[in-house]
């Protein structure tokens, strides 16, 4: 954020207030990319809200976060919510809010991968179907568009136009202070309890004991991977599972495109020091207090070398690495809803959190006040203990 919030209201547009929240009081708990912008679209609709997070804005899995956008989903409502949030980050993005970088996206499957390249080219003719940009292409052409890709050993690739990055972190900072500036109250560094039927906010002093309660009309958890634990103090059990991924920045001069190669499993994309590129998923449940948020050095050293392979003609230097989590679910779409009456969730996103937020938070907020929407997300579709394993969310198959 370079400005104020009441500059960061402002670039952001002030004027789509109306007052269909106005005497609803909110407690958004969770104050990453999700939880901001529900609590800036529950504020600026009228709604009396309060904003919590345990640690500072950002601090959790939206800092970490890679901040690739697309609308690449064969889906037709992936598709839908991911070309909304574009269509916001581009509205949102400015020199007084957070910087998006238009860039395609490209993903690929390699010779021999016969499985994943029939599934991006099926992937392709559903979203050309959808009304979705995207193009197929062989090897020739993708070298030809994108000379900085290795494409000699690609099958096939395929191209979603409406693409592009941002930094986390200052997106999620920018929605915080619009909130505050449509009205909203920050409760940065204050660990909360919930509690349902009725939703209350359980507040607690610095050691963590419970020191009294408040009744709200309506409670938000978005806590990314402390959102289980926080629910379950609640008595109410949610099918989700955190898992940790593991991400690197790299020195080196790339301006094209997002990348992400099926057959070997990792992304890539521009990034103001050079070159960001992730995979590193772990298909084990971690604990989301005690967790090493450092990259291994194993996975840093794997990774350079594939990613060199990819790239052709650039040099780089691992400049600094790092471990996030993120959040999976039985059937790899997130928990978005009402889970107990006054009591919604919004987690279980499988790495595409944070490109969802801007819509995902805008409908989250709608659907708190009595709104409808998002029913395929349902949180109550699970019993809340099922058992299931952690696959990576990034996917030919998404």
């Amino acid at each position: 954020m370079s400005e104020s919030a009441t500059d960061a209201e402002l670039a952001i547009g002030a004027d789509a207030f109306d007052e269909d929240g106005a005497g609803l009081e909110v407690a958004v708990v969770g104050a990453g990319a999700v939880g901001s912008t529900v609590a800036y679209d529950l504020a600026r609709r009228g709604a009396d809200v309060t904003l919590y997070d345990s640690g500072d804005v950002a601090s959790g899995a939206s800092g970490r976060a890679a901040g690739l956008c697309y609308d690449a989903f064969a889906d037709s409502l992936d598709a839908d919510i991911a070309g909304d949030s574009i269509e916001r980050f581009r509205a949102f993005s400015g020199d007084d809010t957070f910087p998006f970088v238009e860039c395609p996206y490209v993903w690929l499957a390699r010779d021999g991968d016969d499985e994943r390249a029939d599934a991006i080219r099926e992937q392709v003719d559903r979203m050309q179907h959808n009304g979705i940009v995207a193009l197929e292409m062989d090897g020739e052409e993708l070298g030809e568009r994108f000379p900085a890709l290795r494409s000699d050993d690609v099958a096939v690739a395929a191209v979603a136009g409406a693409a592009g990055y941002t930094d986390p972190a200052q997106y999620t900072a920018c929605l915080a202070a619009a909130a505050t500036g449509a009205g909203a109250t920050l409760e940065a560094n204050t660990p909360v309890g919930v509690k349902a039927e009725p939703p209350r906010i359980v507040t607690r002093d610095g050691s963590g004991t419970a020191r009294g309660e408040h009744e709200v009309d309506a409670v938000v958890v978005s806590a990314g991977a402390h959102t289980k634990r926080l629910l379950a103090e609640a008595g109410v059990s949610i099918a989700m599972k955190p898992y940790r991924v593991q991400a690197l920045v790299a020195s080196g001069d790339f301006e094209e495109p997002m990348c992400y190669d099926a057959t070997d499993g990792f992304y890539l994309r521009p990034h103001v020091d050079g070159i960001l590129v992730g995979n590193g998923t772990e298909p084990t449940e971690a604990d989301p207090d005690e967790y090493d948020l450092t990259a291994s050095p194993e996975f840093v050293e794997d990774l350079h070398e594939r990613v060199d392979g990819r790239l052709d003609g650039i040099d780089f230097e691992v400049d600094r690495s790092w471990a996030g989590l993120c959040t999976a679910t039985p059937d790899r779409d997130p928990l978005v809803g009402e889970l107990r009456e006054g009591m919604f969730v919004a987690t279980g996103f499988q790495g595409h959190g944070f490109m969802r937020a801007p819509a995902i938070g805008e409908r989250l907020a709608s659907k708190v006040l009595g709104e409808g929407g998002l029913e395929r997300f349902d949180p109550t579709r699970f019993d809340g203990d099922e058992s299931f394993d952690i696959v990576e969310g990034m996917n030919v198959d998404s």
